[in-house]
């Protein structure tokens, strides 16, 4: 789990914002859980955004995005630090399936959903990266 801890409404309404609702997200950010907007943006790969987390002390959001995008010392990172539900996600965001059953199996439901929106991005974004009519012919 992160550093702070979030009632279910608020888990599901971030799973909302990441999937793309803009109106959801920003009313998480005017309603004191601005790290959960501000994540949207990180996990769609704005700088400013991952700035924003670092410097604000939430190294464990940006740990997730960048174990999730397949980097062994974030990943490392959140299990020597304790966050094993973060740890499990980011393998489940990487597309392991067997972390996301793990999430899964231990009721962890809620969190393995906002995992599966978190691979939806993530692999969407991957999928236009590697898109040979979306490279730039320069």
């Amino acid at each position: 789990m992160p550093t702070k801890s979030y009632p279910l409404k608020i888990i599901l309404a971030w799973g909302e914002a990441i999937s793309g609702n803009d109106k959801i997200r920003n009313w998480l950010m005017q309603n004191g859980y601005e790290e959960l907007g501000i994540f949207c943006f990180a996990l769609r790969n704005k700088a400013d955004a991952r700035k924003w987390l670092m410097d604000n002390k939430h190294p464990e959001l940006m740990a997730l995005i960048n174990a999730a995008e397949g980097n062994p010392s974030a990943l490392l990172w959140l299990k020597n630090n304790q966050f094993i539900l973060l740890h499990t996600m980011a393998l489940a965001v990487d597309n392991d399936d067997d972390a996301l059953r793990d999430l899964m199996q231990h009721g962890e439901k809620e969190w393995a959903g906002l995992a599966i929106k978190m691979r939806a991005v993530k692999n969407s974004i991957e999928w236009d990266n590697n898109d040979v009519h979306k490279i730039s012919r320069e």
